[in-house]
């Protein structure tokens, strides 16, 4: 097929005006189209007066050859094969490999290799997503927390109830077998054109059970509440796993995909002596506003036509400390994302029509491993743990989110904010600057004000402050060479968010598709 790029069209632009479009590029009458597939659409919103639709087109014409010896402009070109192929060959593992969690990472390892005949076991702490969604429903509604079913733990991962982003930035061509899989297993078909694909909670939650399915009709085998309490290592590899109830599982080869929040786990890695570091990571508050301001802030008065805006603030504070926006959820909710008593956690979810009253954000601050102030690997976790432990308490326990105004937390008002907090069971007014150390408080009030001048009322005073915003992404890195298998014991393979080596569900299922590759191809035959 040919590839046709930078096609401007206006935002309610029809199909038949966007071929007509790839025809005038290529020289061609629109007739002599056979087909024509979206490639990429964004949106360029640099102008708000004229928001225009962009989009990458791939286009079949009956002489290819002809068609392109005739173009002059330099946005064509033959598209090229981004098609995913399995490895060739026939591999056997004296023993089923086994997959432990199953988030993005796990679950695309466990699918490929269920692709590759290895016929992988999958050991999941916490709940298939029906009894998971129960569980965080209880949560959410009555302040009763299960620690190995919630928003942390159980299928899918902590991605399940997030926006269900799967922009990444990496470039790796098994990005889009991610997409296709997920789109076969019932993700909207927009996921493999959008600038940025979302699928939402509502939504992906039925993905993951397909995706589950389909692993089980290749011959796996995915067991729920099966949480792994050792790994058997002898002479430097692994012999197997061990689960809480006692029960043995020989193996050779283990995917540990255990996420972000997995604690209890690299306290057992530690105490095992695997080969941890510390890694820096951010840790802040959820900011929310009105959906509506944001989406004339982007978009002026095209925003009834367009979709929820999102948006992405970055700022380097004087002292040269990151703050920055991340997992913008339009539309959205701030939910209560705790997995330990006692420690209060927040994260942000929307759904997939994003059509909730306020927009939110995670608001963080750069944490570096020198912010601990001691060289165990696990300090940066301890750190968390300290800011959630912090937060619980600020709220009064049951899992109360403490909450400011912004005018409130910067000092410049003494409202109470005006934008209704969407955080279940409840809040509290509080000073947050009493959760956090001074470093990151002075950087979240230096960046707001400034962030205020990139996004039109961002700062705005009635805006609420939810904390603490403490599972972004892992505190520790379990390290690994460049065959993927720990330092520490070979054919234990770290994958994904929690083990440091990822960045959002595309990017550890990615890293999980490489782990399956690596045990493919060591048990070649």
């Amino acid at each position: 097929m040919i590839r046709v790029t930078d096609l401007k069209m206006p935002v309610n632009g029809t199909e038949e005006q966007l071929k007509k479009k790839a025809a005038k590029a290529l020289g061609i009458y629109v007739e002599e189209i056979l087909q024509m597939q979206i490639f990429r659409r964004s949106l360029d919103a640099r102008k708000k007066d004229q928001i225009l639709s962009v989009y990458v087109v791939d286009v079949e014409v009956a002489n290819e050859k002809k068609t392109l010896s005739k173009v002059k402009g330099n946005n064509v070109s033959i598209t090229p094969d981004l098609s995913y192929v399995l490895p060739q060959g026939k591999a056997e593992c004296k023993n089923r490999p086994v997959v432990v969690g199953f988030g993005p990472g796990g679950m695309f390892a466990a699918l490929l290799m269920a692709q590759m005949g290895l016929a992988p076991i999958v050991l999941e702490r916490g709940g298939d997503v029906e009894t998971r969604k129960k569980a965080v429903s209880l949560f959410w509604e009555e302040g009763i927390l299960d620690t190995e079913n919630n928003v942390q733990f159980g299928e899918g991962g902590a991605g399940t109830f997030s926006d269900g982003k799967l922009t990444t930035r990496i470039k790796d061509p098994r990005c889009r077998k991610v997409l296709e899989e997920m789109v076969e297993a019932g993700a909207p078909k927009e996921i493999l054109y959008d600038a940025k694909p979302h699928i939402g909670t509502d939504l992906l939650r039925g993905v993951v059970k397909g995706i589950r399915e389909k692993i089980l009709a290749l011959g796996g085998e995915v067991r729920f509440f099966a949480k792994v309490t050792d790994i058997l290592v002898e002479n430097g590899r692994v012999q197997g796993v061990v689960l809480a109830d006692g029960e043995k599982i020989e193996t050779n080869d283990v995917v540990l995909a255990i996420g972000h929040s997995a604690r209890d786990t690299f306290e057992m890695l530690y105490q095992k002596g695997a080969s941890l570091e510390q890694k820096p990571f951010a840790m802040g508050v959820r900011i929310e506003h009105p959906q509506k301001m944001i989406d004339v802030a982007q978009f002026g008065d095209a925003a009834e036509k367009l979709p929820p805006a999102d948006y992405r603030l970055t700022y380097t504070t004087k002292k040269g400390r990151g703050v920055y926006t991340f997992c913008m959820c339009p539309g959205g909710y701030v939910v209560a994302a705790s997995s330990e008593e006692g420690r209060l956690a927040i994260n942000g979810m929307s759904e997939h029509a994003r059509d909730g009253e306020n927009g939110n954000s995670a608001l963080l601050v750069q944490v570096f491993p020198k912010d601990f102030g001691s060289d165990h690997p696990l300090e940066g976790m301890y750190f968390q743990r300290q800011l959630e432990e912090k937060a619980f308490a600020l709220g009064g326990g049951s899992y109360t989110a403490p909450i400011q105004s912004v005018g409130g937390f910067l000092g410049t008002s003494k409202e109470s904010p005006k934008v209704s907090p969407t955080y279940r069971p409840k809040t509290k007014e509080v000073d947050l600057a009493e959760i956090f150390p001074g470093f990151m408080t002075e950087a979240m009030r230096e960046a707001i004000p400034e962030m205020g001048k990139k996004l039109k009322g961002f700062d705005r005073g009635d805006a609420v402050l939810t904390a603490v915003e403490s599972r972004t992404s892992s505190a520790v890195r379990i390290l690994r060479g460049e065959d993927g298998e720990s330092l520490w014991a070979k054919g234990l393979y770290p994958t994904g968010e929690g083990a440091g080596y990822a960045g959002g569900i595309v990017s550890a299922a990615v890293d999980g598709i490489l782990a399956a590759e690596k045990i493919f191809q060591k048990n070649l035959k």
